[in-house]
């Protein structure tokens, strides 16, 4: 079977497994998700470009210095060493939601314009919302996981229509094991008695 699968198929089933773990340790607030999310987007460089991704092609690569920067500040951001999971106030989450449209717009025209990108205006949301996503996961912030829910939500269409089925897949995986992850970084921030920051 193996011998029948093109390189990029392969690296998609890779790809997958490797999201799988990352998402699966995030949840947990393993140190670990980091070099497993690591390998799982320096794929996706490789397999969004083959599909003519270009928004989460240039996303992929900027989440290679995100993988990084989050292991780093996992390690070293918080109080004595540990960094806490913590909430965001409802303004600063106001803001977070307003540049994720803006930046949605912005670059899906830009998309649609200049390339021949297939899905422009969604593939640029994915995008906008992800970065945000990822940034405030690396900050351990709760509200993370919405705009997980949210991309992953509109990853499995957009994925389903480019025939990245196995991608697809991880996609759905990917939302309910978000939903998973906000409902367990709710639990701890409640225990430890911790909101808004």
């Amino acid at each position: 079977m193996v011998e029948h699968l093109s390189m990029i198929q392969l690296a998609e089933i890779v790809a997958v497994l490797a999201g799988f773990l990352c998402v699966w340790l995030t949840i947990r607030e393993n140190i670990w998700c980091w070099p497993a999310g690591l390998l799982q987007v320096s794929l996706y460089v490789w397999i969004f470009y083959d599909a003519k991704l270009y928004s989460d092609f240039g996303l992929h690569i900027f989440y290679i210095f995100l993988q990084f920067y989050g292991w780093y500040h996992w390690l070293h951001g918080g109080t004595r060493g540990h960094l806490s999971v913590s909430g965001l106030s409802r303004p600063i989450l106001l803001i977070w939601v307003t540049a994720a449209l803006a930046g949605s717009l912005a670059w899906g025209s830009i998309m649609e314009r200049y390339t021949d990108a297939s899905v422009p205006y969604w593939d640029a949301y994915t995008t906008a919302a992800s970065l945000i996503a990822q940034w405030l996961l690396t900050r351990k912030k709760l509200e993370s996981w919405y705009f997980w829910i949210s991309v992953d939500f509109v990853a499995i269409g957009v994925y389903l229509f480019k025939g990245l089925y196995l991608t697809s897949g991880l996609y759905l995986a990917f939302l309910i094991m978000a939903t998973a992850g906000l409902i367990r970084w709710r639990n701890v921030l409640i225990l430890e008695g911790r909101s808004s920051a």
